[in-house]
């Protein structure tokens, strides 16, 4: 073991000595013999930096990376363009700030990126106020949940079946341990059952729960949901993709009273799944329920321009069962990306990326259905994503198009067993139209 530690022989003699000592051996002393691995670590020999360069190289060629593939997955995860803005300005040193920003005066760096990140955020969704970021979107709708019980005293929720299956099953876990009931809404023709919605909606009920565009990519109304919402006294927690909102109206125009969603969107990278940031906005009536940071801006003993944490009654300052939360932290790196992301694009920027994705997901999705081969899953407006149905095994043709460069669609029949054959594609701004016309082709061609 003691070939691993850094430290030298006569470093490590030292640190022994002072702790009372002989060998490292004693540090282990009450882990039981039998349970020890008494033996070297089964690794290679070591390598030299240039060995070990060329070797992981060779490792990551075996990875499908979007460099190299034309990628038509979302379901969640979408892989628009990011600006090479983004990663050279999260790295500059002005950021370099306090990662737990309790100390204003030497946090200004992220501070004000945390408030610049939260006022976009309140100017896309409508809303008043939004705090720090979240995890994800997953932990942000479960966490909006926890907010809409504890603020109207009631334990339901009513959500949509179209709200992203991944986001039900975290809300499922969060309330199976604070004691709340979830109950499911159909859906009809990909959008949530109104009718459906009204009759289940009960004075029992806290929050209704929509996503818009939904898990279909499809248009949901969102502001007939609150209606029916608001007739029982129940707040209206709406899950959002934030670039539909440079072309859709905000939810805090619709009646929304909570909004959340994921940030992946906004200038971070697919990775391998995450890091995303959930971020989630509300109004003034709400904000002292409000999980997580919040930075707000006030001024020095100079009068100069200040930030600080701000409505700081919450989990890192009081007894665990008394918090608002137990989230006490943010994905303040992400949200950085964010923010610049939707700087450099600005309104108008924004606001093309996303008239892209709805053009060309609408080409795609014609494509396919003038081809004869695939039939539209639903007729209800969409945004970027849309389902389709083929005559054959969706994982089989997605193998297909794989051998091609090209990464398919989400086989819906996974999570919507009713669905058979349901083909899920996201089309963002990066998608050429030879691309399109490539999947269309390939895909047409194993259907014959």
């Amino acid at each position: 073991m003691a070939s691993y530690i850094s430290n030298t022989k006569e470093q490590q003699k030292v640190m022994l000595s002072e702790m009372g000592n002989d060998s490292i051996q004693e540090l282990f002393a009450d882990i039981p013999e039998a349970v020890r691995l008494n033996r070297d670590l089964l690794l290679p020999p070591a390598l030299s930096e240039l060995e070990l360069a060329s070797y992981l190289r060779k490792l990551s060629q075996k990875n499908k990376n979007l460099d190299d593939y034309s990628c038509f997955l979302g379901a969640g995860a979408y892989d628009h363009f990011i600006p090479s803005a983004v990663g050279n300005l999260i790295s500059r040193q002005e950021f370099y700030t306090a990662y737990t920003p309790y100390q204003p005066e030497i946090s200004q760096g992220t501070l004000q990126a945390i408030f610049e990140f939260q006022s976009m955020i309140c100017e896309l969704t409508g809303m008043d106020i939004a705090n720090a970021s979240m995890y994800d979107g997953a932990t942000a709708l479960a966490e909006a949940v926890a907010m809409a019980c504890s603020h109207t005293g009631k334990n339901e929720v009513l959500i949509a079946n179209t709200v992203h299956p991944e986001s039900r099953d975290v809300l499922k876990t969060y309330a199976r341990y604070k004691g709340i009931a979830v109950k499911e809404i159909g859906y009809h023709n990909g959008s949530i059952d109104l009718d459906a919605l009204a009759a289940a909606c009960s004075d029992q009920t806290a929050a209704v729960i929509v996503q818009n565009p939904n898990f279909f990519g499809i248009i949901e109304d969102l502001g007939q949901a609150a209606e029916r919402a608001h007739q029982h006294k129940a707040l209206l927690i709406a899950t959002v993709d934030p670039i539909s909102l440079a072309i859709l109206k905000s939810p805090g125009e619709l009646g929304a009273d909570i909004v959340v969603g994921d940030g992946q969107c906004l200038g971070n990278p697919i990775s391998f799944g995450g890091p995303g940031l959930g971020f989630m906005a509300t109004s003034k009536a709400l904000m002292r329920k409000l999980p997580g940071r919040v930075v707000g801006q006030t001024t020095d003993v100079e009068g100069k321009r200040a930030f600080v944490l701000t409505l700081q009654t919450r989990e890192q300052h009081i007894r665990r069962d008394k918090a608002t939360s137990n989230i006490c932290s943010n994905q303040a790196l992400n949200a950085l990306a964010a923010t610049i992301y939707m700087t450099v694009l600005g309104k108008e920027g924004l606001k093309e990326v996303a008239t892209l994705c709805l053009n060309k997901a609408h080409y795609l999705h014609d494509q396919l259905i003038q081809s004869g081969k695939f039939a539209p899953v639903f007729s209800a407006p969409f945004f970027k994503e849309f389902a389709v149905s083929s005559a054959g095994d969706t994982e089989v043709l997605n193998d297909t198009l794989l051998a091609d460069h090209i990464i398919g669609g989400y086989a819906v029949e996974q999570s919507y067993p009713e669905l058979k054959n349901g083909w899920l594609l996201a089309v963002t701004e990066k998608r050429t139209r030879p691309e399109m016309d490539s999947l269309v082709e390939k895909a047409v061609n194993h259907c014959d």
